[in-house]
Formats: C-alpha cells, sequence, structure tokens
C-alpha cells in the first residue's frame, strides 16, 4: 500500500480511537497506534527538555512529541522529543515536522515495545537523515547517543555511523549539549 493510503487510513482511525491513543506512526511495517505514556516516562522526558532547555543556541527549543515525516521513505515518527528551530513554530500549517529542521530526537523506551526504538528507529532516523539519536532506557538505566547517519548497515541502508553508551548517572555529551543522567530514574519493577 503506498504511503499516502497508509496516512489517510491512519487520519481515520485516529479520528475513531480512544482517550489513551495519542497518535499514530506509519512504518514500512504498518501503521501502529501510540498510547498515552506512563508518568515514569514523561517525568525522563520532562527532566531532558529542562535540560536542553538550558543549553540550546537562541533560536531553537526542545519540544516533547510532535509528528516527524518523510513522505518520500514512507515515514511517520512520533518521537518523544525533538530538538528543532523554534521558528518552525511560526510556519501556518499543521503539517508534521520536516527530519530536515530536527537537530535531535530522544526516546524513552517503554516498558513493553522497546523493539520500536531499538530496532525500527534506529533504522528509521538514520535514513530520515536525523543527525543525533538519544535513546534513554529506563528499564536498564542506559543511554546511547547514535550520530553522524551516513554509515550503512548489514543490509545496505542507511545507520549511524558513531554509538556511545552510557548508564544512569553519567554526564552524557548529546552533540554540543549535556545530559546529566543522575536526574532520570529506572522504571519501578
Amino acid at each position: 500500500m503506498d504511503y499516502a493510503r497508509m496516512r489517510a487510513i491512519a487520519e481515520e482511525l485516529l479520528e475513531h480511537a480512544p482517550d489513551p491513543i495519542v497518535g499514530a506512526e506509519i512504518t514500512g511495517d504498518g501503521i501502529f497506534m501510540m498510547m498515552s505514556p506512563s508518568r515514569p516516562h514523561e517525568l525522563i522526558a520532562m527532566r531532558l527538555r529542562r535540560q536542553l532547555d538550558r543549553q540550546l543556541a537562541e533560536g531553537l527549543v526542545a519540544h516533547p512529541g510532535g509528528e516527524v515525516e518523510d513522505a518520500s521513505i514512507g515515514r511517520l515518527r512520533r518521537p518523544d522529543l525533538i530538538v528543532v528551530p523554534e521558528e518552525i513554530f511560526a510556519e501556518d500549517t499543521m503539517d508534521p515536522f520536516h527530519p530536515r529542521d530536527l537537530s535531535l530526537v530522544a526516546e524513552i523506551v517503554s516498558p513493553t515495545n522497546h523493539g520500536n526504538d531499538y530496532v525500527d528507529k534506529m533504522r528509521d532516523y538514520p535514513l530520515m537523515g536525523i543527525p543525533l539519536y538519544l535513546l534513554i532506557d529506563p528499564r536498564k538505566g542506559t543511554l546511547s547517543v547514535l550520530s553522524d547517519p551516513h554509515g550503512t548497515d548489514s543490509e545496505g541502508r542507511r545507520s549511524y555511523r558513531r554509538r556511545a553508551d552510557y548508564v544512569f548517572g553519567d554526564s552524557v555529551p548529546v552533540g554540543p549539549w549535556t545530559v546529566d543522567s543522575s536526574e532520570f530514574r529506572r522504571y519501578p519493577e
């Protein structure tokens, strides 16, 4: 099925979705409905946003959520946090953000669907050309910073060339910024 048709179906599904559904993602494999994240998940996103806001250059903002779309490759994603120029918000459009406008995407791994962040988004974000991917995993208390989306994986697809791994408590360099991961907590058992 072509991407435009999948996008139309996703919009229709969202019109009839129950309250815990907050959006949809479209991948090469289909349409996935996204539920509201848990409070521990949202706490990490809030703390990350606060840290980044203090460090961002004039004109950049850390924005929680929002859709990022690259129709040319048939992908619609909803990262937990993006860094984007503030001027983008002044545009008179309801369209999703374009990946070329993003400096960073951050994902906080959910307790139940970690493959989406570790496999699918690790494939899609470099393919979309997003320069930095911060992956925070409260299940394990780890973070990964992926950068330089110009390499290729074993199947010849674009991938991140660089990866650095950290544990909660580390001071984590993420591009020009530093994240104090001691503010993050693991998910309750």
